[in-house]
């Protein structure tokens, strides 16, 4: 093939076609737990996360939930994912290898709020969210000072996950799920909250879909929480034992995926530049801003499962 600018922008538009088709058909369910919030600039204040709204009886004067005084400020994040092509295989017209690269680019591309993702719930034991408190804690502080005193509020467990019996799922799960649908907001209120899924790394696979799925523990006794959860096997946690259990029927999710930019494909095919003269390189990839954070720590709850 003769290396010229038609030729360059047809070899082109073949590997951004693939790069797309591959973008559109890769998996991806980080939705479940966590909300896309666009991004206007280089970063984004979620201090309102600390109004959490609920309807109230009009009696008189509405009530006004001013903001807390929380600054919680998340800045943008580039990111990139790139590949160079050699010149000579233009020329000699063996451009496979790159339609595979691009098809991986494509599906890269589409993981990277997951990936986000999870690495938010990775380090959720140890980053802050909007109320300065890690996101799962022993002391997240609720009340509003006034008719509700400001207790300290736990969303942090210690309890190994199992389905062996019943004081051991109450224990565990139960643990968990009941915390949540305590929680109450600033005025003392329950927040209503039913948590409807159970996440956790492959080692607690077995064990979670007993509990989400079988009519018996494994004593053989009556599983009281069949049904109550779906499972997310998440591979990429990094802990073999801890898990967590997530609301995700409301607007707002535990975590947040902000996006400035959304992944897109870029492309450097200037056969005058630097890079095609001193390396013979073209070079196509992906770019992307973007950026996680911590929403309602209200929303989940979880166990390191150390004990």
């Amino acid at each position: 093939m003769i290396v010229n600018k038609a030729n360059l922008e047809a070899v082109f538009i073949n590997i951004k076609t693939t790069f797309n088709r591959a973008f559109d058909a890769a998996p991806s369910d980080w939705e479940k737990t966590t909300m896309k919030i666009p991004s206007g600039s280089s970063q984004n204040n979620y201090n309102w996360l600390s109004r959490f709204p609920k309807m109230r009886e009009w009696i008189g004067d509405k009530v006004i939930k001013a903001l807390a005084a929380f600054k919680y400020i998340v800045i943008n994040k580039d990111w990139e994912a790139t590949i160079a092509v050699d010149r000579n295989d233009i020329e000699d017209d063996t451009l496979g290898i790159y339609a595979i690269q691009a098809q991986e680019a494509g599906f890269s591309a589409k993981q990277l709020p997951g990936e986000i993702d999870t690495d938010l719930k990775n380090g959720a034991f140890a980053n802050t969210c909007y109320d300065g408190q890690f996101f799962y804690d022993t002391d997240h502080p609720v009340g509003n000072g006034a008719e509700v005193p400001v207790a300290s509020v736990s969303n942090k467990f210690a309890a190994v996950l199992s389905a062996a019996n019943l004081a051991a799922v109450e224990a565990s799960y139960g643990a968990l799920r009941h915390a949540i649908m305590n929680f109450t907001d600033d005025e003392g209120r329950k927040l209503g909250l039913v948590p409807d899924l159970l996440e956790g790394p492959p080692a607690l696979e077995a064990v979670m879909n007993i509990i989400a799925t079988a009519d018996k523990l494994q004593d053989n006794n009556p599983n009281p929480y069949k049904g109550t959860c779906t499972v997310k096997v998440n591979a990429g946690l990094t802990s073999a034992t801890g898990y967590m259990l997530h609301v995700t029927s409301r607007p707002i999710k535990p975590f947040i995926y902000q996006e400035r930019k959304a992944p897109v494909f870029v492309q450097a095919t200037d056969p005058s530049s630097d890079a095609v003269f001193m390396r013979k390189e073209f070079k196509y990839g992906a770019e992307a801003r973007a950026v996680g954070a911590y929403g309602l720590w209200q929303l989940s709850a979880a166990s390191t499962g150390q004990g």
